[in-house]
């Protein structure tokens, strides 16, 4: 392990894409813990303070993770998110893939809320409605992956299993319209990226300048009226969408109208 003084990379990039390389060749196992900094510092020869300028790249990137009084250890997990939201609704109605084994989802609070703008403008009431909100947590093993919530109108959920702060045996689209008598027909995906608020950057275990990704979907019946409002904020660096899809063949040929003069 060495930099090189004279390069235009500074000494704590050179560090850490040499980790990087490392990890990558799997010479440190995900979970795995990392050289203390004054041990990698030594493998350099650079100060303390250049290692931990290195470390901290690579946490911001999703690479490493570091537990205050444990080290710095290989984040374990990477999360993939197929096909965005669709794959809360399966390839066909009632099938639900179980995501039990890698990934553990915790209601975490069900009651009223103030919706926030991007709720209040997707149901179309005035910002701060008070709405139904049930709160989630997503974790892996080592670390939480998804902080989420579903809002609904209390007029359609007044009354019904929805209200009670428990999980269900199902997904929730699945109860949802068993208890407000309403069918997801359609739905809608906006993503996008910022920073955490300190709330979620906590929550997450990520550091304030981590950038998250961010979904608004938006689930509407029949009549084109929304049912659910779910939000769903994951760590950027950790985080990869991917969408498959079948790109249309050309198409056919047409003769030239004959009465069409070309020239």
């Amino acid at each position: 392990m060495q930099i090189n003084p004279g390069a235009a990379e500074f000494p704590h990039r050179q560090i850490a894409a040499q980790l990087k390389a490392q990890v990558r060749r799997g010479d440190w196992a995900p979970g795995e813990r990392l050289p203390s900094i004054p041990a990698i510092a030594e493998m350099f020869g650079v100060a303390k303070q250049t290692v931990q300028r290195a470390v901290d790249q690579l946490r911001v990137e999703g690479i490493l993770i570091t537990k205050p009084g444990s080290g710095t250890y290989v984040r374990g997990t990477r999360r993939r998110l197929n096909r965005l939201s669709r794959g809360r609704y399966g390839g066909f109605r009632g099938y639900h893939t179980d995501l039990a084994a890698r990934y553990r989802q915790q209601l975490v609070q069900v009651g009223r809320a103030p919706a926030p703008p991007e709720v209040a403008d997707a149901f179309g009431v005035p910002d701060g409605t008070d709405l139904l909100c049930r709160r989630h947590l997503v974790r892996t093993d080592d670390s939480p992956v998804e902080v989420g919530a579903s809002w609904f109108l209390p007029k359609d959920t007044a009354g019904t299993s929805l209200e009670r702060a428990e999980a269900f045996g199902r997904p929730l689209y699945q109860e949802a319209e068993e208890a407000t008598g309403r069918r997801y027909v359609s739905a809608t995906d906006t993503i996008s990226a910022r920073q955490p608020s300190r709330e979620e950057a906590e929550t997450l275990q990520i550091r304030p300048d981590t950038p998250v990704l961010h979904l608004l979907h938006v689930a509407y019946d029949g009549d084109r009226k929304p049912i659910e409002v779910a939000q769903a904020t994951w760590p950027g660096p950790m985080t990869t969408l991917t969408e498959e899809y079948r790109i249309p063949a050309p198409a056919p040929e047409q003769d030239p109208d004959p009465g069409l003069v070309l020239g």
